[in-house]
C-alpha cells in the first residue's frame, strides 16, 4: 500500500495506539496533537488520508474538518471522523459537513483498517466479530 495517514489526535495515546495499528498493515503515518498542527502539515505534504478526533481543545475536528472541505486544495482528501460521540445527530453532522466515515472510540485494528481501506478505495478485509467476553 505505502499510503499515507494523518491521525489528528489531542490524545497522545490515542494517536500512538492509532498509529501503530496502521504502520503494521503498510500505511506511513503522521501525527498531529491539534487542528492547527494538522492543517500545517496538510499545507506541507497532502496525506492519502487524515483520521480526525472530533473533540479537542482550540479547534475542533468538525472546524479541522469544515476548512479542509472548503479548500479546492483539500476537499478531496478523504477524512475519517474519529470519536466518542455516538449520537445519530453527531454522526449526521459530521457527514453533512462532509466527513467520508465515521470510526466510534473504542475501536479495534480491524475496524480503523477497514474504514481507511474504505475511503481509500481499497478493498477492505471484512471485520472480525468482537469476541464477548
Amino acid at each position: 500500500m505505502g499510503d499515507t495517514i494523518l491521525i489528528v489526535d489531542d490524545s497522545e495515546d490515542i494517536a500512538l495506539i492509532s498509529a501503530r495499528m496502521l504502520s503494521q498493515r503498510g500505511f506511513a503515518v503522521i501525527t498531529a496533537s491539534d487542528g492547527a498542527e494538522a492543517l500545517a502539515i496538510v499545507a506541507r505534504q497532502r496525506p492519502d488520508c487524515i483520521l480526525l478526533d472530533v473533540m479537542m481543545p482550540r479547534m475542533s475536528g468538525l472546524e479541522v474538518l469544515q476548512a479542509l472541505k472548503s479548500d479546492a486544495r483539500t476537499s478531496s482528501i478523504p477524512i475519517i471522523m474519529v470519536t466518542a460521540k455516538t449520537t445519530d445527530d453527531d454522526v449526521l453532522h459530521g457527514y453533512q459537513q462532509g466527513a467520508d466515515y465515521y470510526i466510534t472510540k473504542p475501536f479495534t485494528a480491524d475496524e480503523l483498517s477497514y474504514g481507511v481501506n474504505l475511503v481509500l478505495g481499497h478493498q477492505p478485509q471484512p471485520i472480525q466479530a468482537r469476541q464477548s467476553t
